[in-house]
């Protein structure tokens, strides 16, 4: 694999020819609905296959990968033109092998809400090892509150594609925030935390999920005790072979400040988990000024933090799967950003004739541009940040340099090509079932 970013003046012709590949290829590979129109400093994944097979009249793909010994889960990995579907025709080129993955294996996970797009969903499944599904909730009674949207669906589909479905427990109220009295609530009297936890067993068994992912924000810090008990109790509650993950907010101390901190208790939670999730993104948000989402300094002391509470084999760190586009001047309580996928931001910068540019310190992509209003004198400048090839690359090779276990990606609603080719080309993805 290798990054290319594109300089003035190239095209996908000229880039093929420097990598002496065809165009088509770096065009499906990396998706490009506009392959005519490429923005300065845009990155571009170019993949060399060592095997490749051209279809013939009859192949299926099953028969495909059984003459080739190539899995089709792999096969799907390796040619995301697929988009995880089998369908394919005469004269297809599909890439079968590439080099082996020079940072061995890894785990991933990604989140996703009930009501995903089913084809982004068949797309993404082959790359994963667990699909946490957004969300139940806790009731003030004991009870769970349902998803927005069934998640049957879901979880039959994770499973065809040899996915591990985790059913998502957070402490988020109707109106879609967290809830610090609820968590608190349910976490400090025994009754409610018995009959939460008894329902959530009940409910994984039922629905066929593997397991669990506890996502509860800003609990009190005097609830920090109750919260680790907590998941120590649903892992005892679980029969053998399921799993319970712990999502903890990006802490660089024990004795951080703050309602978001000081409610999460590294060690012990990391004791009482099968893995911890480290939630680190949102460095850059919609109500703060304009920087990486990702910072990569800031990634690391989240990591060097962890690593003296939590066994690195247990943990996760997060990836954003996003980015956002603030209007300047940043004004603090005024400003507010929008949230954008990360190949739109690519296209806005097409539509805006903005040059993108790369922070190596943060590793992260960046650019600015001006709006286009009816009059000149009222245009307002634009700052956005978002993710690419680059900073992807940067992100999940702090997995082995840190001997983590993996990457958890929030969220998957959107399909991001370039996260899948560096993913597939960096490690050997696990699947468990």
């Amino acid at each position: 694999m290798l990054i290319h970013t594109v300089q003035s003046g190239e095209n996908i012709y000229s880039i093929a020819r420097t990598y002496n590949v065809p165009p088509s290829r770096i065009i499906t590979d990396n998706q490009l609905s506009d392959p005519g129109r490429l923005v300065v400093g845009q990155t571009l994944v170019i993949l060399f296959p060592t095997e490749v097979y051209t279809v013939r009249g009859g192949d299926t793909l099953t028969s495909v990968s059984a003459r080739s010994g190539v899995p089709v889960l792999t096969l799907y990995r390796n040619n995301p033109q697929l988009k995880g579907k089998p369908e394919i025709f005469p004269g297809q080129v599909l890439n079968l092998a590439y080099e082996t993955p020079p940072l061995g294996t890894i785990r991933t996970n990604g989140y996703a809400y009930a009501y995903i797009d089913r084809d982004v969903l068949r797309q993404t499944l082959p790359y994963l090892t667990y699909l946490s599904i957004f969300s139940y909730g806790l009731g003030q009674d004991g009870t769970l509150v349902l998803p927005s949207a069934d998640d049957d669906d879901l979880i039959a589909l994770a499973r065809e594609y040899s996915t591990v479905p985790l059913m998502m427990l957070t402490s988020l109220t109707e109106e879609g925030t967290f809830s610090s009295e609820l968590a608190a609530t349910v976490l400090t009297t025994p009754e409610l935390r018995d009959k939460i936890i008894q329902n959530t067993v009940e409910t994984v068994i039922a629905k066929g999920y593997g397991g669990v992912d506890v996502d509860l924000e800003y609990i009190p810090a005097d609830a920090a005790a109750d919260f680790a008990a907590f998941i120590g109790l649903l892992r005892e509650a679980l029969p053998e072979g399921y799993v319970v993950f712990a999502s903890l907010a990006p802490k660089y101390s024990a004795d951080q400040r703050g309602l978001l901190y000081e409610g999460h208790d590294y060690a012990a939670v990391g004791a009482a988990a099968d893995f911890v999730l480290l939630m680190t993104y949102e460095w850059g948000y919609t109500y703060g000024p304009p920087m990486a989402v990702s910072p990569i300094p800031n990634v690391r002391r989240v990591i060097s933090y962890g690593l003296t509470e939590i066994p690195a084999e247990k943990m996760f760190i997060g990836y954003p799967n996003y980015g956002y586009d603030w209007p300047l001047p940043f004004v603090r309580g005024e400003t507010k950003a929008q949230s954008l996928s990360n190949v739109a931001a690519v296209a806005r910068a097409g539509q805006r004739n903005a040059a993108i540019e790369y922070d190596t310190t943060a590793e992260a992509p960046y650019y600015t541009y001006f709006d286009r209003p009816a009059s000149y004198a009222d245009a307002v400048e634009h700052e956005v940040w978002f993710q690419d090839a680059r900073s992807a690359d940067a992100m999940l090779r702090l997995v082995r340099e840190y001997g983590l276990t993996g990457a958890s990606v929030w969220n998957i609603m959107r399909y991001f090509p370039s996260l899948w080719l560096v993913v597939n080309s960096l490690y050997a993805i696990e699947k468990l079932i």
